[in-house]
């Protein structure tokens, strides 16, 4: 699977980067009027809002980051009151707020999503209890030194954030993108969004006003995360990450004459589960979405359950799709799946202190297990059978052409499987001969 595609880079600018360059926009191009009130109260409700998301579809990490945020801002806001000049107590919560913050995304982003349990969020809230009163008691011990060396910061530059305190958001900001990389979820797009959101509220927190519009940023980037979640849930199929049925059936509607619909299936499939279990029977759907996913000519590939799968060609006629459906035949077909190993029940265990009697016992039952089940081989090859279908005509009714292509799958199975066949129509019949038996 490519790192960059255009995919990749649209699920990671949207929606938390291109909200957070339009607010940029808005404040350098100074359109953004809003009084310091109203910005604070948008600032509360993402925040509200956000948690009361996050608490409804069960998003733990996205609750625990708004509370990060959330702790960080009162602590500058209590200790600071607009003056964080370098050796006051609001300069020191700004450092610490630099510095625990990307941490804290950091540890966010590694935890497992567990829910709302008392044995998960007990943890999460004492440490940042107990963080919260390390920042307290250093801002109050701020606080008693003498002012003397204070020195106001002017308001256009806001304020110079110490070279660790850049180190660690750099360092932060490289692990969130090697981390949505890995799982392309939008909870690490979106914590690396406010994290950049937070990065520029701590920078012109000299600006009330600035600093408030950032903060609300990174609050509604966090929870419009939440909606993106639930909108990949409803229309991917969480085990491939292909498009699942809705988004096929969405997609039925928008179809315009010519198209071509193909119907995927995995040959045998049943086998692989009850041979080597769900989890193996997990891994050759991956295996046949990823090379679904990368289907040539201008095709779509969706799951729509089970061991089905569509494909949709907008714009080509069945003889325009067949080649790029069989090189897509042979490219699974000459994929090899690696399985883990044999069943280690079966291993030996040292030497056998049974009698001769049992021995044989044992060695009887061990050849009839072996013959009534094989070995499990080193790989395994999968195969797939494929039907395609076209609009004959304007204004086809798309679940017209799925069924033709439905009977097409039925016959590719019927004659052998590990094969193409297009659907027949009155006017010609064709049928794509096959490269090999599964």
């Amino acid at each position: 699977m490519r790192i960059w595609s255009k995919a990749t880079l649209k699920s990671l600018l949207v929606p938390g980067g291109i909200l957070l360059l339009c607010v940029v926009v808005l404040v350098y191009s100074g359109w953004l009027t809003l009084a310091l009130p109203s910005l604070s109260f948008l600032y509360y409700c993402a925040l509200v809002g956000g948690m009361l998301l996050a608490w409804r579809f069960h998003s733990s990490r996205i609750f625990f980051a708004l509370v990060v945020l959330f702790l960080a801002q009162e602590a500058i806001a209590a200790f600071g009151g607009g003056h964080v000049s370098p050796g006051t107590a609001g300069w020191t919560a700004v450092r610490a707020g630099a510095v625990l913050v990307p941490l804290d995304f950091v540890l966010i982003a590694l935890m497992h999503e567990r829910g709302f349990t008392v044995s998960s969020v007990a943890p999460v809230g004492l440490f940042l209890f107990v963080q919260s009163v390390i920042v307290a008691v250093l801002c109050r011990a701020a606080e008693d030194l003498p002012q003397a060396a204070v020195r106001a910061h002017h308001i256009a530059t806001g304020v110079s954030l110490p070279g660790y305190a850049l180190v660690v958001f750099a360092a932060a900001g490289v692990f969130l993108v090697a981390r949505f990389l890995i799982t392309r979820k939008p909870v690490d797009s979106a914590l690396l969004w406010s994290l950049s959101a937070f990065f520029l509220c701590l920078r012109f927190t000299g600006v009330v006003r600035l600093s408030t519009v950032y903060s609300a940023t990174a609050a509604c980037i966090l929870a419009a995360s939440i909606i993106e979640n639930s909108y990949l849930l409803a229309y991917h199929d969480e085990l491939t990450t292909l498009p699942s049925r809705r988004a096929f059936n969405d997609a039925l509607l928008r179809l315009q004459y010519p198209y071509s619909i193909a119907v995927v299936d995995i040959d045998h499939f049943k086998r692989f589960n009850d041979t080597y279990g769900h989890d193996t029977g997990d891994q050759v759907l991956r295996l046949v979405a990823a090379g679904l996913s990368r289907v040539t000519g201008g095709g779509h590939a969706y799951r729509c359950g089970g061991e089905e799968f569509n494909i949709l060609f907008p714009g080509k006629t069945t003889s325009e799709v067949v080649d790029h459906l069989e090189q897509l035949r042979a490219a699974i077909e000459s994929s090899e799946f690696h399985l883990r190993g044999g069943d280690r029940r079966q291993a030996p265990r040292g030497p056998d202190r049974r009698n001769e009697k049992v021995r044989g016992r044992a060695r009887k039952g061990r050849a009839i297990r072996e013959l009534a089940h094989e070995k499990s081989p080193a790989a395994l090859s999968v195969t797939v059978s494929i039907g395609v279908a076209n609009s004959e005509e304007e204004g086809a009714d798309p679940d017209l052409v799925l069924q033709a292509a439905d009977k097409a799958l039925y016959r590719a199975k019927e004659n052998g499987r590990n094969r193409v066949e297009v659907s027949l129509s009155p006017r010609r019949k064709t049928r794509v001969k096959a490269a090999g038996i599964a």
